[in-house]
């Protein structure tokens, strides 16, 4: 069996360093708030390049801070609208209804399956306040063209880049090309904890003291509280985990692209199509997608083969019933692009453990689909 992620091997990968760093929180008795977490934050700051990271407890709360944030500061107000992309994991579109905010659905550009920025302006209303742009699959999603227009009308850049870590815009990061960024370091992320984690990074001095009170119940001082907050903290144990791999990341998001160079060279197949090609760096392959019109069969195609696959994701967003006919969203009455990405995207395998021969043999099934 080849599988689509084996979380055993990577962590065997780094030698013993993840138990190592595990046992050095165990013996130190400090367990939350701690200095692997005040070590991670700068580091990570340091990466993404930004003045601020606040570790929180995954990446929903992350992103649902940011907004909470942006609403205590006085900049949104509920009931103001956020251009979202239509085709996103639910954790995108739920952190903007879960602060009263309106999320606005913008179709995704069907070449490179993120947001199309000439759909962007067409969707600002009188409500418009912010663009959350998502690097879906581990792509850039970021444009000139859409940092242009946010200045234009007055709008926040907010960045969802729980699957981009290590992504790069020119000579810059993902997570620093807007106001602020929500991250997700879900154990199957590039940058993987032990388990839930998350952070913000902005350069932002106002929004990072904001979303850290209330990330700590509303607290800025023990047992006094100006905010109605939450309890979302980056745990020691995680923190020092993340330290770990963080210094490996660049060179897993390299192997990541050649397993990807591998797909593209050896996969022909007219029943499969792959995304357009990104500028080198602009791409860290969280996912490796390709669509087909036989998506499911293709599926089982591969799994009579000892190949395993995923689904990002068989339902978009608009139609799960948690959104379905409540009003909770804006959105044009046909999303055809959306639904057919939805209906069509089938995940390869891709890790940094993955090997050559793997993939080579992963090519080889799909060209065989017929």
């Amino acid at each position: 069996m080849i599988e689509f992620l084996n979380l055993r091997d990577i962590t065997e990968s780094f030698g013993g360093e993840i138990e190592k760093a595990v046992e050095r929180v165990v013996k130190s008795g400090w367990y939350l708030l701690g200095d692997e977490n005040k070590a991670f934050e700068q580091e990570f700051a340091q990466y993404i390049g930004t003045e601020h990271c606040i570790g929180v407890g995954n990446g929903l709360e992350a992103l649902t801070l940011i907004f909470r944030a942006y609403i205590e500061l006085g900049k949104l107000h509920p009931g103001d609208e956020v251009i979202v992309p239509a085709n996103t994991y639910i954790a995108s579109i739920l952190a903007v209804t879960e602060c009263g905010l309106t999320p606005v659905l913008v179709e995704p550009d069907p070449e490179t399956l993120e947001i199309d920025p000439t759909k962007i302006e067409q969707a600002v209303g009188p409500r418009t306040r912010a663009v959350m742009t998502v690097h879906l699959y581990g792509r850039c999603a970021h444009t000139d063209s859409i940092s242009e227009l946010c200045k234009r009308y007055g709008l926040l850049l907010i960045e969802d880049n729980a699957q981009a870590h290590g992504c790069r815009f020119g000579d810059r990061r993902t997570g620093s090309l807007g106001d602020a960024a929500g991250h997700s370091f879900y154990p199957g992320k590039n940058l993987g904890a032990l388990g839930d984690a998350g952070a913000v990074t902005t350069s932002d001095p106002d929004l990072a003291r904001m979303v850290r009170t209330l990330a700590n119940y509303g607290s800025e001082r023990k047992y006094v509280f100006e905010r109605r907050g939450l309890n979302s903290r980056l745990d020691e144990i995680q923190a020092a985990v993340l330290r770990v791999k963080l210094p490996r990341l660049d060179a897993d998001n390299a192997r990541r692209a050649a397993i990807a160079a591998l797909y593209r060279s050896g996969i022909d197949n007219p029943l499969v199509r792959m995304p357009s090609e990104t500028e080198p760096g602009a791409n860290v392959y969280h996912v490796f997608p390709v669509l087909s019109p036989r998506r499911d069969e293709l599926q089982k195609h591969l799994a009579d083969r000892g190949i395993q696959t995923l689904i990002h994701y068989p339902i978009a967003p608009h139609s799960q019933e948690c959104y379905r006919g409540r009003g909770l969203l804006k959105m044009p009455d046909l999303l055809p692009v959306t639904e057919r990405i939805h209906r069509e995207e089938l995940s390869l395998p891709m890790s940094p453990v993955l090997t050559d021969e793997e993939a080579a043999r992963v090519a080889a099934a799909i060209n065989e689909f017929e």
